[in-house]
């Protein structure tokens, strides 16, 4: 008689097949009780996939799954949560309009006579949050909460119900250090309960701290499984991309020619931050700002942006005091703002390229009130070819891009508007290793161009690779101001050591500020 502990996942065999385009094929993977398991491969290589249909959403072509030794002979998503697999969505799905802990119950609401009981599930959604070792205001509604928040109750209203397997899809693109640790020691948690943890995250420092074990997938195929300590980090990426690979490290870093002061602040405040923020952005500088959850990074962009209102303070740009009080104010000023979340405001999914491209512009593409279609086609080709955009055309839907083109797509379109300034807000959150160099790496060049650009990245390898100077804020502050290379060891370290050095460092930083006076002068 077999008493083995069944597998917590597995497949055999797993294809699927839209058409003629082939998403998966002949997939086995293995998952086991009590593993955190990383799944990996570049934007388009078939994780997506793998968790559609491991969430029911959708059934495999060919193939066999079973959760807990028990088959999936239905895929829908009932089937999936009753078989024990939870998922916290990477695109968040919480309804903005109610409450965090309505949202964490959504659909599983506590009762009480019969009618629905809003305070016992706050209460309940507060242990929850306790558990995992943050506060979440769980009577905030959902729209008026930070990201990282949003995201850790995404984690919350998976792991609010029992599950044997548990999904993080890129669960850590919007938490400060402090909130990863947080959520890292949640999920050992889980793993001591033989929760099997699928882990799906383009930061591979990430991987390398949590995973136990790692599959890849690339091109819709199985390539390796194996445990963590028998992967380096060259090795892991290697089977990722398909050829060696230093990821950040790729990105060539000529010395900044920098002009004069494009970008001027003085003074900023916010509704709630920022708090007095000075800020200067130069011709040929790629400037960065990190902080961790809560610093007013994001805050500080929307209000240069004209998406907040500025509650007093000056910004100047070339020289010229500005009133930016709308979007359109900040385009005419020569600022252009990538935000943070590209799925819902950087871009409109079933839309063409050469359609959100053009949604900026269309002024400049108009005539006599009508859109001159060749005109927005020509801005779409010569947008395509300046970013080295991968798509089978200016007419492809950007849904049907990778997550580093459709990126690509949302940059070349404020691009279009041809700003001075350029403001980045978390430029590479989602985007597979390879992605993210090619990224930075365009980053460095329209700098080289003559443009500013301000970088807001909770990746510290990120904000090290694409800049020239790193401000740290917090609490809605400028707390220092840091030159890149005084981030160097200077002691003739290998590159990769070296870079490690400098994000440590840089993460010390960051846990000073909360107890510095604003904008401390290091080199």
């Amino acid at each position: 008689m077999n008493t083995a502990t069944p597998d917590a996942v597995r497949m055999r065999g797993v294809s699927k097949h839209f058409g003629g385009v082939r998403a998966l094929e002949g997939v086995d993977l293995d998952i086991r009780p009590g593993e955190v398991h990383a799944l990996l491969g570049e934007n388009g290589a078939g994780k997506s996939t793998i968790l559609k249909i491991l969430r029911g959403v959708q059934s495999p072509s060919a193939g066999s799954v079973e959760i807990g030794g028990v088959a999936m002979t239905t895929f829908t998503a009932e089937t999936a949560r009753r078989l024990g697999v939870a998922m916290a969505f990477q695109e968040m799905s919480l309804v903005p309009t109610l409450t965090v802990a309505q949202n964490v119950f959504l659909n599983r609401e506590i009762r009480s006579g019969g009618f629905i009981d809003d305070r016992a599930a706050a209460e309940e959604a507060r242990r929850l949050f306790a558990r995992m070792g943050v506060a979440v205001d769980p009577l905030a509604k959902a729209a008026d909460i930070p990201a990282g928040h949003r995201q850790l109750t995404e984690i919350v209203k998976a792991t609010s119900q029992p599950c044997k397997v548990l999904v993080l899809d890129e669960p850590t693109t919007a938490l400060s250090g402090n909130e990863v640790e947080r959520l890292f020691d949640y999920v050992r948690q889980l793993k001591s309960e033989g929760v099997a943890v699928v882990y799906v995250s383009h930061r591979m420092d990430e991987i390398f701290r949590i995973a136990t074990h790692a599959t890849v997938l690339r091109d819709g195929r199985h390539v390796v499984t194996g445990r963590m300590a028998d992967f380096t980090l060259d090795s892991l990426i290697a089977h990722i991309i398909g050829r060696r690979s230093r990821g950040f490290s790729d990105v060539v870093r000529e010395p900044a020619v920098i002009g004069e002061a494009l970008l001027e602040a003085r003074g900023l405040v916010g509704a709630e931050k920022p708090s007095g923020v000075d800020l200067t952005l130069r011709r040929g500088e790629v400037v960065g700002i990190a902080g961790l959850l809560g610093s007013g990074r994001s805050s500080l962009a929307r209000i240069l942006a004209g998406i907040a209102p500025l509650q007093a303070g000056e910004i100047r740009v070339k020289g010229r005091a500005v009133a930016i009080a709308k979007p359109a104010d900040a385009i005419a000023a020569g600022i252009a703002l990538v935000p943070e979340d590209r799925a819902r405001q950087g871009f409109v999914a079933f839309h063409s390229v050469e359609s959100n491209i053009a949604l900026p512009n269309l002024g400049a593409l108009s005539r006599g009130g009508f859109v001159d279609r060749a005109k927005a086609a020509g801005l779409a080709d010569a947008s395509i070819g300046r970013l080295r955009i991968k798509t089978d055309g200016r007419r492809a839907p950007v849904r049907s891009l990778s997550g580093g083109n459709a990126q690509k797509v949302v940059i070349a379109k404020w691009l279009a508007t041809e700003p001075d300034i350029l403001i980045l807000d978390e430029p590479t959150a989602g985007i597979d290793i390879g992605s993210k160099s090619e990224i930075v790496t365009l980053i460095r060049q329209l700098a080289k161009a003559g443009k500013a650009i301000l970088v807001l990245s909770s990746e510290l390898q990120e904000l090290l690779a694409a800049c020239d100077r790193i401000l740290v804020m917090s609490d809605g502050r400028i707390v220092r101001d840091v030159e890149r290379a005084a981030l160097d060891p200077g002691d003739g370290r290998a590159e990769a050591e070296a870079l490690g050095h400098a994000e440590q460092t840089l993460n010390t930083l960051m846990q000073q500020a909360r107890t510095e006076t604003p904008t401390t002068r290091a080199r």
